[in-house]
Parts: C-alpha cells; structure tokens; sequence
C-alpha cells in the first residue's frame, strides 16, 4: 500500500445487480478520485457473468488501489456491509452505492468535511436521489443528465457549512472509524437493507455525541434512491420511536434550502463560465 493510497479513507462498494450502473460507477471513480485510493469491491454474490467481466476489466486498468472479494453465497445486504466494515477496523471509510457516480473532487471535499471537526460522525454529499441530502428539491429524484463536470464546477467553489442532517444517507457516506467501532458498528441482524442499518448506526454514534452532517461542497449522481426492506421500517420505530416524525419535520420544513439554493447560485454562474476562457483574454 503506497502512501497516496493511505491518506484516503477506504472506499467500499457493495456489488449490485445493475451491471450498466456498476459500469458507471467504476468510470466515475476512475475519474473523479485521487490515484492510489483503496477501493474494495464488495460482491456479496450479486454480480452475473457481465458484471464479473466488467469487474475484471476495471481491475486491470485502473490506477487506484482496488481489490474485488465475492461471497459464494450472498449474506444479506445489511449483515454482509457489517461484515466487511469489521474487516476496516478502525479506519474511515466511505461506503459507496455500486449505482452511484461521485462528482470529480467528491473523496478531497469528504475528508475535508470529516477532518474539519473530530465530533463529525458521518458525512454525506449531496445527491440528485438523496431523500433528505436530494438536490435540488428535497426528497425528489431530478435526472441530472450529463452534470458531472459542471457539478465538481460549482462544488469546487463553494464555501462549506456542514449542516446537520437527521441521520447518514445510503447513497454515498463517509464514516468515521473510532466512532462506528465505539457505537457497536452496523446492526446486520436486526435490519435487512443498508438503508435501515445505516439509519440506526448513525443514529447510535449521534446518541454518543457524534454529528451527522451535510458535506455541502461534494456530490454523487444516481438514478433512485435506496429503500428499506420488509420489516426495517417497523424496527426502526420500535428502537427510535422519534425518529418517523423527525424526518418528516426535516422533509416539511427543509432547512437546508439556504445550501440548496447556494449550490444552484454556483452552478449558475459555472455555467456563465466560457469554455476556454484564456482564449477569449484581449492581451
């Protein structure tokens, strides 16, 4: 492991189904993380044979530090991440949606974000599908075709905040370490999906005075949002009885439209920005 690589936290992507996303997702890291990061793959026996090329493929050819493992049979998505999150000990670790595609600079604004404040917890970009962390409306998918440049454009230039949010959110999250190992780490027993499991983890490291935060000057593209499986929700209100109405409150009254309405004021005067712009200087 070279010392580039080390400095990043560890990126981890749960293997998908969706080959054509999973395509994506390798090709926007490729080119929008630092070279050398560590990236696992973790396939929890859900990639079929295009996936498992497409895998092989990227492996060959890309320049981060990347590894694949597969289960021969699969575990659960929620007990399998909190298996290969044991496996990270105390590292920081971003845990990536395999349909996501993070925006150039996302992995910098992140660490950036989470060494800002030992107390920060968790750190979540913004994201086209991302409920409460959705941009630019909360809690709508928007298909933002084509935007990866322009988005690490705007987010490039914007001061950070780091709001807090009602709990991590699943399509993209960076947590840290110590604070999920002093927490006792993803519940894979009691919750099926990532979605739940992560709800409950941050919710348990904000109980121990952790903060789960926006990381407003990063961004990951994906075309849906991720969703609870039979049961999470009820397990959910039976541990955090409180926490339905909270994020309702948090939906109805959005209080980061000042960050949201702040990255479209970005992305606006991005796009006034000429291609090119040295060659329009008059000397």
């Amino acid at each position: 492991m070279n010392q580039a690589g080390a400095s990043w936290p560890v990126i981890l992507v749960p293997v998908g189904t969706n080959e054509d996303a999973l395509d994506g997702c390798l090709a926007a890291l490729d080119a929008g993380t630092p070279h050398g990061t560590r990236v696992w793959l973790a396939d929890d026996a859900q990639a079929g044979p295009r996936g498992l090329a497409l895998i092989r493929h990227w492996l060959g050819t890309t320049r981060l530090q990347a590894a694949h493992t597969r289960r021969s049979q699969p575990l659960g998505e929620a007990a399998h991440l909190q298996q290969a999150l044991q496996a990270c000990g105390n590292a920081d670790v971003v845990v990536l949606a395999s349909d996501a595609r993070p925006v150039p600079g996302w992995l910098t604004q992140l660490a950036a974000c989470l060494a800002s404040d030992a107390a920060i917890a968790t750190a979540t970009p913004w994201c086209n599908a991302g409920e409460v962390a959705a941009w630019p409306r909360i809690g709508e998918i928007v298909v933002l075709p084509d935007a990866l440049g322009r988005l690490a454009d705007a987010c490039a230039h914007l001061p950070a905040d780091y709001p807090p949010l009602p709990s991590a959110v699943a399509h993209a999250v960076l947590l840290r370490g110590l604070a999920r190992v002093a927490a006792g780490g993803v519940d894979g027993v009691s919750y099926q999906s990532w979605y739940a499991a992560l709800i409950d983890l941050s919710l348990r490291m904000a109980g121990l005075g952790g903060r789960n935060v926006l990381c407003d000057n990063a961004f990951v593209l994906r075309d849906a949002e991720s969703a609870p499986q039979t049961g999470d929700l009820d397990a959910l209100a039976v541990r955090w009885p409180a926490w339905h109405a909270r994020l309702a409150d948090c939906l109805m009254h959005d209080p980061l439209l000042p960050q949201r309405q702040r990255l479209q004021q970005a992305l606006q005067a991005a796009e006034r920005v000429p291609p090119q712009p040295d060659l329009f200087v008059t000397p």
